[in-house]
C-alpha cells in the first residue's frame, strides 16, 4: 500500500483540536495542492475564505448549530463556489454572461474537488479536518457576516487543526454496494450487500457511545422531511440561475 492510499484510508473527521496554531506554510501548501484538483475547462470556480476574527468565529458557532469546534479549531475556512470572477471578466470584455444551472453545478463540483485535495494534503501533514455542512443552516446570516458579493456561493465550512483525539474510522459501504459493472444492477444486488454493513455500522455507533442504529434505518429516517428548504432561493439571490 503506497503512502497516498494509506493517508486516504486513515481519514477521520476530527472534532477536538489542541490550541496549537496551524502553520501558515502548511495552509498555503495545502491550498496549492487543492488547486491541482481537476477543474472543468480550467474555470477554477471556487474560492476559500479564512475566518480569523474570534467574534466572527463565535458567531459562526451559532450559525452552524452550536458546533464549538468552529471556534476552537486552529483554523476555519468557508469553501465557496465562485463565478464572480467569470462575471467580472466577461463584463470587462464587453461579453454577456449567460450561465445557467450548469455553471452552478460546475462551481459546486470544482469547489468540492479543490477542498478534498486540500484536506488530503493537510492530513498528510498530520493535521485533522472536519467539513461543516451546518454552514448551510443560515446562509443569509453567513452571507451578511462575510460580506459576500453576488456570484460567490458559500457551500460548506472546514475546520483544520492539530488533532486532540483519535476517533475510530466511520465504516463505509462495502465496495460491492457502490462499484457496479456496465450499468446499475437490480436493487436486490446492492441491498444484499447492506445487511452485514448494518451490523458493522451499529457496532461502530455503540463503540463511540451513540445510540446504536442500523445504517439503513438512519437513512430511512433522514429524508422524511426536506432539509434547508430555502437554499435555492438564497443561491438565486446571489445570482445563480438554477434553471
Amino acid at each position: 500500500m503506497n503512502p497516498t492510499i494509506q493517508t486516504l484510508l486513515s481519514h477521520r473527521s476530527v472534532r477536538r483540536y489542541t490550541d496549537d496554531p496551524v502553520p501558515e506554510e502548511h495552509i498555503r501548501s495545502a491550498v496549492e495542492a487543492g488547486q491541482m484538483a481537476s477543474t472543468s475547462a480550467a474555470v477554477q470556480a471556487y474560492c476559500l475564505i479564512r475566518v480569523r476574527d474570534p467574534e466572527h468565529r463565535r458567531r459562526l458557532v451559532e450559525l452552524t448549530g452550536g458546533q464549538e469546534k468552529v471556534a476552537r479549531a486552529g483554523a476555519f475556512f468557508v469553501v465557496c463556489g465562485d463565478v464572480r470572477r467569470h462575471r467580472v471578466i466577461a463584463q470587462r470584455a464587453g461579453k454577456p454572461y449567460r450561465a445557467r444551472l450548469e455553471a452552478f453545478l460546475v462551481a459546486a463540483i470544482d469547489a468540492a474537488l479543490f477542498a478534498q485535495n486540500m484536506c488530503v494534503a493537510l492530513e498528510s501533514m498530520g493535521l485533522g479536518i472536519c467539513y461543516i455542512g451546518g454552514l448551510r443552516n443560515r446562509l443569509r446570516d453567513v452571507d451578511e457576516l462575510l460580506r459576500l458579493p453576488g456570484g460567490v456561493y458559500p457551500l460548506f465550512g472546514l475546520c483544520v487543526g492539530v488533532p486532540d483525539e483519535r476517533p475510530a474510522p466511520r465504516p463505509r459501504l462495502p465496495v460491492d454496494a457502490v462499484l457496479f459493472e456496465g450499468g446499475y444492477p437490480p436493487d436486490e444486488v446492492w441491498l444484499d450487500a447492506l445487511s452485514s454493513y448494518d451490523e458493522e455500522y451499529e457496532a461502530y455507533l455503540r463503540a463511540r457511545g451513540a445510540a446504536p442504529k442500523p445504517w439503513t434505518r438512519g437513512i430511512a429516517e433522514s429524508f422524511t422531511e426536506p432539509a434547508r428548504g430555502d437554499l435555492a432561493a438564497y443561491y438565486e439571490s446571489k445570482g445563480a440561475d438554477l434553471t
